[in-house]
């Protein structure tokens, strides 16, 4: 079984937070933290903010949250119009304060390289031209495709799900096929996201 990336890694990192993982990507995942220190403290950056999220109870995290928020804003002509502000809207002031811990993991995961990353059981019928990756016309490639940081070209057939990660899926061709789901995964934009609409549905489930 190949090492798994760090790309790929990251990726799972937050699909185990998420409950999304099996147990063997759980352990492939585990193992790859244990002989990375970089990706271990990435994960565990993560694992705390999630922590912080979940375990913080509503309505008292976010009156907390106000109380900090008021403690760190510099002095004002006018403090009463931030304290009311900040008082009428405890939900934004909340997420704002979410969002720079969320920002601030990323930080470290962009400042990895780059490099493309291609995983598969099955990549010997997978061309490889710089950052593009080909699945050429007349060939079958079995299992998932996982591609980072590159392009994918299907013009034959995919048996199994295809997913790409930073990078672009160009329009398939007529004698392509896949067989299983397409996924197209912007880490900065979609997983941010995700997590800031699972933040507000949250709280608006408990208020």
């Amino acid at each position: 079984m190949a090492d798994m990336n760090c790309n790929v890694a990251v990726v799972s990192m937050h699909d185990h937070l998420d409950g999304d993982l099996s147990r063997e990507e759980i352990k492939q995942l585990q193992e790859h933290l244990s002989g990375c220190p970089s990706c271990y403290a990435r994960y565990e950056a993560l694992e705390r903010t999630d922590a912080l999220v979940k375990a913080s109870p509503k309505e008292k995290a976010s009156d907390q949250l106000s109380e900090r928020i008021m403690k760190s804003l510099p002095s004002s002509r006018r403090p009463a119009a931030w304290t009311s502000w900040v008082r009428r809207h405890p939900a934004v002031s909340a997420a704002a304060i979410f969002m720079i811990v969320m920002l601030s993991s990323f930080v470290s995961m962009w400042n990895q390289g780059q490099e493309l990353s291609v995983t598969g059981p099955d990549l010997d019928h997978v061309i490889i031209e710089g950052k593009k990756v080909i699945v050429p016309a007349g060939q079958k490639v079995s299992g998932d495709l996982t591609v980072v940081n590159g392009d994918v070209q299907v013009l034959g057939d995919l048996e199994g799900n295809l997913t790409v990660i930073d990078g672009r899926l160009i329009p398939l061709a007529s004698t392509a096929h896949i067989a299983g789901e397409i996924k197209t995964i912007d880490r900065a934009v979609d997983w941010l996201w995700y997590k800031v609409s699972s933040f507000f549905g949250t709280l608006t489930y408990g208020s």
